[in-house]
């Protein structure tokens, strides 16, 4: 078995580079974010792997003996899900949101904090649709900012919940690839998403910043057929 490409020492070095006036308490709240983002992480990446054992017929027996828990548990853990047809570059895009909602100390993950993780996933299409039509990524977290609650009093441990809106926005996404015909579940079809979360922040920030529904799906589709062998990466 081969080792991560990653130390402990790296975690480090790369936190105490970006908090240099941080003192030691400051450190560890913002270590335990981040140790939360690297689990949420682990679970996708096990997840991953599930899905691809039961596409060549593993039976939930031998899945949860690789995982080391029982059938029950295993069937459990890893049952269809609201992310189940999310592609990897969108179910990163969600651990970056739970990431922002954490950053703020808010207790629930808003639209605001899904359209942050939209931008924070630079390999995504959404990302590049945003900033083509507005010319700047700064220009679109500065709105997001602006449209944020106050930060909480304290960083929440563990599961965030998703508000109604933010679950709207999850079950319109995978409408919209639906609609498009399309087997899986991309940033741009959650970006459709939080558009057609009518009254939501994000789709206000969206149409704040020149964006509609209808030329957001037809721009989409466009750049779609521009890259099919990417699609299911996007």
């Amino acid at each position: 078995m081969s080792p991560l490409d990653i130390s402990l020492a790296d975690l480090i070095a790369r936190l105490d580079e970006e908090l240099p006036e941080a003192n030691e308490l400051a450190r560890i709240s913002e270590a335990r974010l981040r140790a939360q983002t690297l689990s949420d992480l682990g679970d996708q990446l096990i997840d991953h792997y599930v899905s691809k054992a039961k596409q060549t017929g593993a039976s939930w027996t031998e899945i949860g003996d690789a995982i080391g828990v029982s059938k029950q548990a295993a069937q459990q853990r890893h049952a269809p899900g609201p992310f189940e047809r999310y592609t990897n570059l969108n179910r990163h895009s969600i651990v970056l949101a739970q990431e922002a909602a954490r950053t703020h100390k808010h207790d629930s993950i808003g639209t605001e904090h899904l359209l942050l993780g939209l931008l924070g996933e630079a390999r995504g299409l959404a990302y590049e649709v945003l900033i083509a039509k507005t010319g700047s990524e700064q220009r679109i977290r500065d709105a997001i900012e602006e449209a944020m609650p106050p930060a909480g009093q304290k960083a929440l441990r563990g599961h965030i919940a998703f508000r109604p809106e933010s679950k709207e926005a999850i079950e319109q996404a995978r409408r919209s690839a639906t609609d498009l015909g399309h087997d899986w579940v991309g940033t741009e079809h959650a970006l459709l998403g939080l558009i057609r979360t009518k009254e939501s922040p994000a789709a206000q920030i969206l149409h704040n910043l020149g964006f509609t529904p209808d030329e957001l799906r037809e721009t989409i589709k466009t750049e779609i057929t521009k890259r099919p062998a990417a699609r299911n990466e996007q």
